[in-house]
């Protein structure tokens, strides 16, 4: 017997339903939001990534020799791809861009719930402007994402990356990298999270490991993960005064909405060497953001949200779920460069986030339990059910024409294609999910007439074979 790879899933037709349900209702908001939809390549060229990850990447990637000597890995993760895309394809398109898309990306790591190795992703930027409003119509699209899936209960974390630069750099730590040491660094792709034991693979955009991160990444990193004893002791190693993790700390505990804006002034104001222009930018772009997405309540202001990324230079943001435990985080971005590296420096920053499409689904799962949803998808079912037409014991050419009518009209319709009796037949049309079947027999040919049955209750009616009154009749079987 062949088995599906480890870390892969198969999707039966309920799921795929669900599946291309969601994508198709987030296409709708980024529509609305102006965004348009691209697609790149499953497979790239190994140096797209090694390029801003290094070398140590590898290990992580499904990376592999073709027959004509080319070094390739399937994709882990989209924002690159898309990046390199606009650097080939799309160089003189008219700025900024708004560009969406989702496709299966690949890691090679643990396997578990929650994470696989093939999953997919959903992501969008805005390419070739910056600024809060920028960042503000980003987050604005990930909020309206998540609203129309159907998700509740999520809470958006909001920090700017510059404003604990300019705090670190204040304390004395350097951007310079150090000479042996250090611990992992994080890559490219502009919308994710970690990689290893964080979520990152399956919400947006990958991590690398390097050798010698500097000091100031090293103490981000340890402020994003809320490692104090970390953080202590790289404040030792660099010579820096250790009384700087009381003001680290207080900085960390700052939490609330706009409301805790004022005392991150306050701390900020006190550190000599440290201007408050990336916290005013955060405001600015928290304005925004309440004038686009104003229903949004859930807002939690976290300064501390480093994104463990060090190409990240602004507005930071995460979208987290209580209820999926360690892998709360179902989606994540913010302000980056990258592409600098494609030699059009001139359009960073860009701004982008990436939606862990498997993480929002297990997220519906779980909240259709605790809710006591009867459907996963909220909404999903509300669509008209399918037909069966059973043609039983005449030539299936009688109705095929009204078939073709049917499905002309919007009808989803099905055709008995076995030469079974009619109580297979039936059972078959009820155990496939159908909500009626039109019967036409020897007699109903004769007749013109046909039996359509509603296979909830079995209320039956006797329309024509014209495809208007079979219409009305199950018009009247539906309401």
């Amino acid at each position: 017997m062949f088995k599906r790879p480890r870390g892969t899933r198969d999707f039966n037709p309920a799921e795929m339903a669900l599946r291309t349900g969601l994508e198709q209702r987030i296409d709708q908001v980024c529509e609305l939001h102006g965004f348009q939809r691209v697609a790149t390549p499953t497979f790239e060229t190994l140096d797209l990534f090694t390029a801003k990850s290094g070398a140590g990447v590898v290990d992580q990637l499904y990376a592999f020799e073709d027959k004509g000597g080319r070094w390739l890995t399937l994709r882990p993760e989209l924002t690159v791809p898309v990046m390199r895309m606009v650097a080939n394809e799309m160089r003189n398109e008219p700025k900024p861009l708004r560009l969406c898309y989702h496709g299966s990306c690949f890691r090679y790591e643990e396997s578990k719930k929650g994470r696989w190795r093939e999953f997919w992703q959903y992501g969008a930027e805005i390419i070739g402007a910056a600024g809060p409003l920028v960042d503000a119509e980003v987050i604005a699209l990930a909020c309206a994402m998540l609203e129309a899936s159907g998700v509740v209960d999520w809470e958006l974390r909001i920090g700017h990356v510059g404003i604990l630069r300019d705090l670190l750099t204040g304390i004395g730590f350097s951007d310079e990298p150090r000479v042996g040491g250090g611990g992992a660094t994080t890559t490219a792709g502009g919308a994710g999270v970690e990689s290893g034991a964080e979520s990152g693979a399956q919400t947006g955009r990958s991590g690398d490991t390097g050798a010698a991160e500097p000091a100031l990444a090293s103490a981000m990193r340890f402020l994003d993960k809320g490692d104090w004893e970390g953080m202590a002791a790289l404040l030792k190693s660099e010579g820096l005064d250790g009384s700087a993790l009381e003001t680290l700390q207080s900085v960390a505990a700052l939490s609330g909405g706009v409301e805790s804006l004022r005392p991150a002034r306050m701390l900020l104001s006190a550190q000599e060497a440290v201007t408050t222009d990336n916290l005013d930018e955060l405001e600015q772009t928290i304005s925004h953001l309440n004038h686009l997405a104003p229903g949004v309540s859930n807002i939690s202001i976290d300064l501390t949200v480093a994104r463990g990324l060090d190409y990240y230079t602004g507005i930071v943001f995460e979208f987290h779920l209580a209820e999926l435990g360690a892998e709360s985080q179902i989606c994540g971005g913010g302000a980056y460069r990258l592409m600098h590296l494609f030699d059009l420096p001139d359009l960073d920053p860009c701004c982008g986030f990436g939606l862990g499409f498997d993480r929002v689904l297990l997220a519906l799962e779980k909240q259709a339990v605790r809710l006591g949803r009867d459907e996963i998808l909220p909404g999903a079912g509300q669509h008209e059910q399918r037909l069966v037409v059973i043609p039983f014991r005449v030539d299936p050419s009688l109705v095929l024409p009204l078939v073709a009518s049917l499905r002309a009209r919007g009808e989803r319709v099905d055709i008995e294609l076995r030469n079974r009796n009619l109580g297979r037949s039936m059972a078959w049309a009820n155990s496939s999910g159908a909500g009626a079947v039109l019967i036409v027999g020897p007699r109903d040919v004769e007749s013109g007439q046909a039996t359509l049955k509603r296979l909830s209750d079995g209320e039956q009616w006797t329309p024509s074979l014209a495809v208007e009154s079979v219409l009305a009749a199950l018009s009247e079987s539906r309401a």
